[in-house]
């Protein structure tokens, strides 16, 4: 694993232009500034990522393949479609990367108590999954809602031994659970250690997620130039906090000939107010210790969000997003709750695979993309995570008449 940074990437104490920083109470900064100076430290450090990287290799399962969906690019009938099998890690998505991680940075600082927010559950699972392997208490907030649509991975957290708290503030999903995670953290914080699963919050949270996260692209970079001997010309992943999409996009941002593209749920459609297009109709605004594009009201509020993907339904999104954004380096589209499922419904027929929601959406663009692109250009997509968590709600979606199969 490689530590790189871009040169122009700016960092300056978690600044992105104007986007990230830390906007949190004067007793957090030392807590802040002791992960920061521990990441600091450990990040190019040999015996630090030669365990990290035991890790993933012996217990994550990496590398994991990049693969060519033949049969989706045939039907199509543009660019070759590749996924970047994040899918196959142990715990069925890139989260696992993130937890493990963080884990060994929160072991050598003494911590043992760790606290986390989930969406999905997958960040929730792979960080029950790390405490479980290091013997560490554990606690998940988690919103009712989400919970509930989610189910499975309760149980899977439970089962794991990990305490999971339903969250039922406000709109009960996700921007909730991180309230009452960081709530918890100002009480904790001399005994508790915040395994933050997105590229989201206050310094140095969004850089230490970014570093974890990048082994998705330099390994999809290092994977596409064997098998093609070249890199793509797009690269296509769903963006809520944006911590896959970061993953795979930072190691090519000084590839200039590579277009990236985000794609954000517009839920039920961008002229309701059921959807979490926050890059595409947001305003910088502040949440959760930070500053970013942010679906808010007049006075700064963040507002209800919808999809029907539980990971994907926060009004933030991490800062460098944001930046990437302003200066133009990555492009960010919306793709509404339907298309997603059809997407869902389109890989798992055409390839065998069925992704999560949340990284149908990113399938969702790509479909309509490729068709409009030559037959010797490529589209690589991050397939953030496996749909079998997804597979109950789909499910009960079409016994209500909400959704239906073609």
């Amino acid at each position: 694993m490689s530590a790189t940074q871009p040169a122009s990437t700016p960092a300056q104490e978690g600044m992105f232009g104007e986007f990230g920083g830390r906007f949190i109470p004067p007793h957090l900064i030392p807590v802040m500034d002791e992960i920061a100076e521990a990441l600091e430290r450990y990040r190019d450090d040999p015996e630090f990522n030669r365990e990290y990287c035991h890790y993933l290799e012996r217990y994550v399962g990496r590398p994991n393949p990049l693969y060519l969906c033949a049969k989706l690019t045939e039907k199509l009938g543009g660019a070759k479609i590749y996924v970047k099998r994040e899918d196959l890690n142990h715990t069925g998505a890139h989260k696992i990367n993130n937890t493990i991680g963080q884990a060994l940075l929160a072991r050598r600082l003494g911590k043992h108590r760790i606290i986390a927010e989930t969406g999905a559950g997958q960040h929730g699972v792979a960080t029950a999954t790390a405490c479980a392997l290091f013997d560490m208490e554990c606690i998940i907030y988690m919103g009712e809602i989400d919970c509930e649509r989610q189910a499975l991975n309760v149980f899977r957290m439970e089962l794991l031994g990990a305490k999971v708290v339903p969250v039922t503030q406000g709109t009960r999903t996700l921007k909730d659970a991180v309230d009452v995670a960081i709530g918890d953290l100002v009480e904790n914080y001399e005994t508790t250690f915040y395994m933050l699963g997105s590229a989201v919050g206050p310094h140095p949270y969004p850089l230490m997620v970014r570093h974890f996260q990048s082994i998705i692209g330099q390994e999809a970079r290092r994977q596409m130039l064997e098998t093609e001997g070249r890199l793509p010309d797009y690269l296509v992943a769903c963006v809520g906090g944006g911590s896959n999409a970061i993953g795979l996009f930072h190691p090519f941002f000084e590839d200039k000939e590579v277009r990236m593209i985000g794609v954000e749920p517009s839920g039920k459609g961008l002229d309701t107010d059921q959807h979490a297009a926050t890059l595409t109709l947001g305003k910088p605004g502040v949440i959760h210790g930070y500053r970013c594009y942010l679906l808010a009201d007049e006075s700064g509020e963040p507002l209800p969000v919808h999809s029907v993907a539980a990971g994907l339904d926060y009004p933030g999104v991490g800062p460098e997003h944001s930046w990437y954004k302003d200066v133009g380096r990555a492009e960010y589209v919306a793709v509404t709750d339907k298309e997603a499922l059809d997407a869902f419904v389109e890989l798992s027929r055409a390839e065998g695979i069925i992704p999560a929601v949340e990284s149908a959406h990113a399938i969702a663009h790509a479909i309509k993309l490729a068709p409009q692109l030559s037959k010797d250009q490529i589209i690589l997509i991050n397939l953030s995570g496996r749909g079998d968590k997804d597979v109950r709600q789909v499910a009960a979606m079409v016994e209500r008449g909400e959704y239906k199969i073609q």
